[in-house]
């Protein structure tokens, strides 16, 4: 699979670069422009040789009238998938975005580890229709969000607040093909594009569901870090 293409529309520049930065700083993805108005935007949809698959939107752009933008990428750029970053937090806003088709909606100011989960998983569901030529329902259920049931694992299992299947399962794949000891948290974040914080999550979830293991890290100065370890990985080492 091809580097996800990307058109970020934002008039502020230093948040359009902190936007780029959350883009490149995940694997798979590449930046092809930064629109500032709506006018430069569409001039650039209309005159690129290929259009970028994904466009991260601001709502409030100084050229254009409330949602008239969004409805116009809608109307003659039905192919590109949409992610909203904006202030615009009214729900009629809201609403009308997701009729017309977002596949997230992210209210500024936006959490760093949000957007890059939104990315992670907008990467995932991409590879998961390119291997697909048929859906079960419930494939479909998954996809839409109807049930937490991970179509990727098969496995009719709930997940706690703040545990994504898809991540999950990135980052098992990480933890079992590490070729190392372990990982830390700090490692994993880097590897996934997320915050610490969000790395220690998953990977405590983890090790309360008895899949892996932790034992202190000791550096030579600084206090221990706690290393995960698969626990097939574990045991191989035993």
């Amino acid at each position: 699979m091809n580097n996800i293409t990307v058109l970020i529309i934002e008039d502020d520049f230093r948040v359009a670069e902190i936007n780029r930065n959350h883009v490149e700083n995940i694997d798979g993805y590449t930046v092809l422009k930064i629109a500032k108005t709506g006018e430069d935007a569409l001039t650039y949809l209309r005159n690129c040789s290929t259009c970028p698959e994904l466009i991260l939107l601001d709502i409030y752009i100084p050229d254009v009238k409330g949602m008239e933008l969004f409805w116009n990428i809608r109307k003659h750029y039905a192919d590109i998938d949409i992610i909203v970053v904006t202030a615009a937090n009214e729900s009629n806003t809201a609403e009308q975005a997701l009729r017309g088709g977002v596949y997230d909606y992210i209210i500024k100011p936006a959490d760093a580890s949000r957007i890059s989960e939104s990315l992670i998983k907008y990467k995932d569901y991409r590879k998961f229709f390119a291997a697909k030529e048929t859906l079960t329902q419930q494939e479909i259920d998954t996809i839409i969000g109807i049930t937490s049931v991970s179509s990727f694992d098969k496995k009719e299992k709930g997940y706690p607040k703040g545990i994504d299947p898809i991540t999950l399962k990135e980052i098992k794949e990480i933890l079992i093909n590490y070729t190392k000891q372990g990982i830390t948290a700090v490692e994993l974040s880097k590897q996934i594009g997320t915050s610490r914080s969000t790395a220690r999550r998953y990977l405590e979830y983890l090790v309360s569901e008895n899949e892996v293991y932790t034992v202190l890290k000791y550096g030579t100065v600084g206090r221990p870090e706690r290393e995960y370890i698969y626990c097939e990985t574990y045991e191989q080492n035993e």
